[in-house]
């Protein structure tokens, strides 16, 4: 999915293109979303729209709001197929500028228009994980904090008590070796303890 809602602009042979992405759970969010854009730039020539939805994208629907057919909507749901993502919803708004484009140059403009967004949004993969605390000594637990922090992983809260308690998202995939690692990284001093199940999001560079 995409790492933030957001807006970007360009200009294509006179012609602005606005694209805005959002991440939506539903198909009612991503109407609603796109019934907004469309009252917000009720007086663009065209608001073509696609979104993709469900954990296996398996719901995706384009409209090309006036465009010849094929040249907006499905260009803008093919970058989204190509990148991989879902829960998403994207609106193409074009002011036109007097120059036509021609089809090719519709699918280029619109498709181009989304992949921009998408590189400005970042995108991120959510990914399954177990809520680990982990709790140490005071004397360890500066040490077990740089650790943790050296192998990259995500981190939650930190509390303090007679020992120091870290929550540590750990993939579920990894559960095994991460609670060998703990035990070793502080000489079988450390108290490991697993909790609920919950998803992270990761960058994907």
């Amino acid at each position: 999915m995409i790492g933030r809602d957001g807006v970007t602009e360009t200009e294509i042979k006179k012609s602005r293109f606005v694209c805005a992405l959002a991440r939506v759970r539903t198909e009612d969010e991503a109407v609603a979303f796109i019934a907004a854009r469309r009252r917000e730039h009720r007086a663009a020539t065209h608001n073509c729209t696609a979104y993709v939805l469900g954990d296996w994208a398996d719901i995706s629907k384009s409209n090309d709001d006036g465009e010849p057919s094929g040249t907006a909507g499905v260009p803008m749901m093919e970058v989204l197929h190509r990148r991989e993502l879902t829960n998403v919803v994207a609106v193409v708004t074009r002011y036109f500028g007097g120059v036509k484009l021609g089809a090719g140059g519709l699918v280029r403009a619109y498709g181009q228009s989304v992949a921009a967004a998408i590189d400005a949004a970042g995108v991120v993969e959510r990914v399954p994980v177990t809520i680990v605390t982990v709790t140490v000594d005071h004397t360890r637990a500066g040490r077990f904090a740089a650790d943790l922090h050296a192998r990259g992983l995500n981190l939650g809260e930190t509390s303090y008590g007679t020992g120091v308690s870290t929550e540590v998202h750990v993939p579920d995939g990894e559960l095994g070796a991460f609670t060998a690692w703990a035990a070793e990284a502080t000489a079988g001093h450390a108290s490991v303890e697993l909790g609920a199940s919950t998803y992270v999001e990761v960058p994907v560079v």
